[in-house]
């Protein structure tokens, strides 16, 4: 068995041609996508970046794992205790293991670990290539070690192979001379006028007028990227910059592919093409960040092409990223290790059955504090910590109607706020009730009682400052209520 699994971090499947999109950015993606199944309703339990690379490699949301944050005591995993054996736990339960112990060679390209610290990312893997910029990494970086190793390897029939991409990640860094493909496409239909003038009268991180986090500076390494989006020509830069980035990257998968077929390996090779999480590029009014518990952030592509299962089948059923361990063990006929939350959907490439989940939960506690409850075509969401961004507390989203979520419509339908709180309560007293080691502790409120998440903490007396100095005096005074901690 051969397994290549392409994590695309912060790849949007809203800015994907097989999920719909308009613009010509992911022609090697689409083809693939003919030949497996393809799956829209994929989430990642937990953004962003490490929580949801966490919770996939442990199986485990992050509620359980312990690591919802970039930062502080949730930056890092539960430990086990007293009750921890010789090795722990996730060395027999982390996703590559269930590889190992089908004899599987297990191959790991990336540098994710050494961006977060996050050391837990590497378990499992025989072999650890860091590409070494730490997620700053272009395409041409990452490339020759994948090739390299598939010129090495890809012709025996014993390996899995993971390999992380980085380019559509901000700041967007596809090389000058690769030009800008979409230079003559206009925005999107969506992005009108008066979306523009919405959205720049909104306060927070990577608003339109602070895409740097808390400022409008501008970085001449990245000329893709603005600092602030004024106008039309400002935001075709900004979606032009994510677009250029998720096209470039796919001609650099598109080489993987030929070296795979050149090599007489691709058609019995297992694709699976993921992500960390997606991108905000609008939704909510917030442009290049992935810092909410919305659609935007957490929903990925999922894409399986599986020789012998379905061919070119699409599956609308809700899952979790952390669905996919089990599935895989479900295929391979193993057992998954009960500390494992996932729910396998093998039926779905099987024979196309829908094997979703009535509801799914996410979560975000490094930019914001917010869980959020997708049920039918809804989206909930709870704010405990708005991020400087003054959300409401309770938010209401018709995915169908408004799947941009540009109107929060709670207040309008009380009853579907009463519905996903009962939901969201349900799954959260389920999950007290299972954690793993004698604790107590929801780590959302851990996040909380150490002031907030890690990339709004300390942050809000500069940007105060910056809010009245750009005529924005009032949202400066609600933000200095809302957080009165911030100044102690």
């Amino acid at each position: 068995m051969r397994v290549l699994l392409l994590d695309l971090d912060s790849t949007s499947p809203d800015h994907l041609g097989c999920y719909g999109y308009e613009r010509d950015t992911s022609p090697n993606l689409d083809r693939l996508a003919e030949q497996g199944v393809r799956f829209t309703n994929y989430f990642t339990s937990d953004a962003p970046c490490m929580p949801s690379r966490t919770a996939l490699m442990s199986g485990q949301f992050g509620i359980h794992n312990g690591v919802v944050n970039h930062g502080g005591r949730a930056g890092d995993p539960r430990q086990e205790g007293e009750d921890r054996e010789f090795v722990a736990r996730l060395t027999d339960e982390c996703f590559p293991a269930l590889f190992r112990a089908e004899g599987m060679h297990t191959a790991l390209v990336s540098p994710f670990g050494e961006r977060h610290s996050a050391w837990h990312f590497y378990a499992g893997f025989n072999e650890i290539h860091n590409t070494g910029a730490r997620g700053g990494e272009s395409a041409e970086q990452v490339t020759p070690v994948v090739l390299d190793w598939l010129e090495r390897n890809a012709r025996r029939d014993d390996w899995m192979l993971y390999v992380n991409y980085w380019d559509p990640h901000t700041p967007y860094r596809a090389p000058e001379e690769f030009g800008n493909p979409f230079e003559d496409e206009p925005l999107p239909g969506w992005m009108t006028d008066e979306t523009i003038a919405r959205h720049r009268a909104k306060t927070g991180p990577h608003s339109m007028r602070e895409i740097n986090m808390y400022d409008s500076r501008e970085q001449p390494e990245y000329p893709r990227q603005p600092g602030e989006i004024r106008d039309r020509d400002d935001l075709k830069r900004m979606i032009d910059g994510y677009d250029c980035g998720i096209r470039y990257m796919d001609g650099h998968i598109g080489q993987i592919f030929e070296t795979l077929e050149r090599l007489g390996a691709m058609d019995d090779t297992i694709v699976v093409v993921t992500a960390d999480h997606g991108e905000n590029m609008g939704q909510l009014g917030i442009y290049g960040e992935h810092g909410t518990a919305d659609r935007g952030t957490c929903r990925i592509p999922m894409i399986i092409r599986w020789p012998g299962m379905r061919q070119g089948h699409v599956d609308h059923g809700l899952h979790y990223h952390l669905d996919l361990p089990p599935t895989f063990a479900d295929l391979l006929g193993r057992p998954a290790p009960k500390s494992w939350d996932g729910q396998s959907y093998a039926p779905a490439l099987k024979s196309g059955e829908d094997s979703g989940r009535s509801y799914l939960v996410i979560s975000q506690c490094a930019h914001v504090c917010q869980r959020s409850v997708r049920f039918g075509r809804w989206l909930y969401m709870r704010t405990y910590h708005d991020g400087y961004h003054l959300f409401d507390r309770d938010m209401l989203f018709d995915l169908e109607a408004d799947p941009y979520e540009q109107r929060n419509i709670a207040s309008s339908h009380p009853e579907l706020c009463r519905e996903g709180m009962y939901l969201l309560a349900e799954w959260h007293d389920d999950m007290m009730k299972s954690m793993p080691y004698p604790c107590d502790t929801d780590p959302l409120w851990t996040v909380m009682s150490e002031g907030g998440p890690y990339h709004a903490r300390g942050h809000l007396p500069r940007y105060i400052e910056r809010l009245k100095a750009t005529g924005r005096a009032e949202a400066a005074e609600e933000l200095a209520r809302r957080h009165p901690r911030e100044f102690e």
